[in-house]
């Protein structure tokens, strides 16, 4: 929590304990953290002259020497099925992107926890824009609070937003001090109150950062996987090279024991024409994940710009999930959502200052690609 003393913090990202032990560096009790808390996220206050049941010496000192910072909205469009999208503007002049999905009796926030994302996965827009820096716990939350407050809550729920997902721009587990406070924020009943099923980070196999995340929360987890194989995924997913499938899958054993976990590992697998999504990638699959509890999402590829991949057919995406169900795997197909505003699964891109100097990285990759079916393997 170390800042430069010109500085306020911005209590928008701070977890209850990290307010309580702020606030007994000022010789408060635990309980204003309790209040605090429930100002902020549950009432959506962040003006201290309104917080009626804290103190008048404790609202001044908090006006003195702190504040509640919340994103700046540069950006908000709906999509023709209901997905709505903001671009947040942040103080450095990058910009995030956080998208609202509304479907049946759900509404689903995808989040982001970084600028931009170093992973360098081939098939996502996110990583083509490079990366600038993580995300601090207030502007991982500010996205979530930012949406409570725009959504109106449907007919017989109290609110619109009913899941949370961290599977926008960045990779969660690469932001790890920042992305915990925030999940703890989403998970506890005096802020969100979400239940830890219904908060999930998603992440592409930082496997030393999600051997420790058990120790600190317990939401659901997913699994960027996207190959049945290390030498496919060493091309789809350039991490596997550092921690390939067995380490990653060894690793999701432990956390689904550590968390007492029963419904398991979501495992995503984007699916690209004539390079993953062939029957004999599926029976792989089927072999690969025998053993772990959990389900498989399919996600048909989404394209963008310069894109060395096309999108499977219909048929194809079909008869690979009626081969992993066969097999006895409970297996659903992500139904394509706000691609007409550019917000489906991949295309997030916001806007990045990148210093990774990444800027030729697509035409090379679509270069090496043969041109006429694009196969990676």
């Amino acid at each position: 929590m170390a800042r430069a003393s010109s500085t306020p913090l911005n209590l928008l990202g701070y977890s209850h304990q990290q307010l309580v032990e702020l606030l007994a560096q000022w010789g408060e009790p635990r309980f204003r953290a309790t209040q605090l808390i429930k100002w902020i996220h549950q009432r959506g206050v962040i003006d201290f002259d309104q917080m009626t049941d804290v103190s008048r010496k404790l609202r001044e000192r908090l006006a003195r020497e702190t504040e509640i910072q919340v994103p700046e909205i540069g950006l908000e469009k709906a999509s023709s099925d209901g997905t709505v999208k903001w671009v947040l503007r942040l103080p450095d002049g990058n910009a995030i992107e956080t998208v609202f999905i509304p479907e049946g009796g759900r509404g689903t926030l995808c989040i982001s926890s970084q600028v931009g994302c170093a992973l360098d996965c081939t098939f996502c827009s996110t990583a083509q824009q490079g990366f600038n820096r993580n995300l601090t716990s207030a502007e991982i939350i500010g996205q979530v609070w930012l949406a409570m407050q725009r959504l109106p809550a449907p007919e017989g729920r109290k609110r619109a937003v009913s899941n949370v997902v961290l599977m926008g721009m960045g990779e969660p587990l690469a932001n790890f001090d920042a992305v915990v406070p925030a999940c703890q924020l989403m998970t506890d009943d005096n802020a969100y109150g979400l239940s830890r099923r219904r908060v999930t980070l998603s992440t592409s196999g930082l496997v030393p950062a999600l051997d420790r995340l058990s120790e600190h929360t317990d939401v659901a987890l997913a699994v960027s996987l996207h190959a049945p194989n290390d030498a496919l995924r060493d091309r789809l997913v350039p991490i596997n090279r550092k921690y390939p499938i067995a380490q990653l899958l060894d690793s999701c054993r432990r956390y689904v024991e550590a968390t007492d976990a029963h419904s398991g590992v979501t495992f995503e697998y984007v699916l690209l024409a004539g390079v993953n999504d062939q029957p004999e990638h599926a029976n792989e699959l089927a072999g690969l994940l025998r053993g772990i509890p959990g389900k498989i999402n399919l996600i048909p590829f989404n394209p963008f710009p310069g894109a060395p991949f096309d999108r499977p057919q219909e048929a194809d995406v079909l008869a690979f999930e009626r081969r992993l169900q066969k097999a006895g795997y409970v297996t659903t197909v992500r139904r394509t959502r706000g691609d007409d505003i550019d917000a489906a699964c991949g295309q997030l891109v916001g806007q990045v200052e990148d210093r990774t100097n990444r800027g030729m990285r697509m035409f090379r990759l679509h270069a090496e690609l043969p041109q006429t079916d694009r196969r990676v393997s």
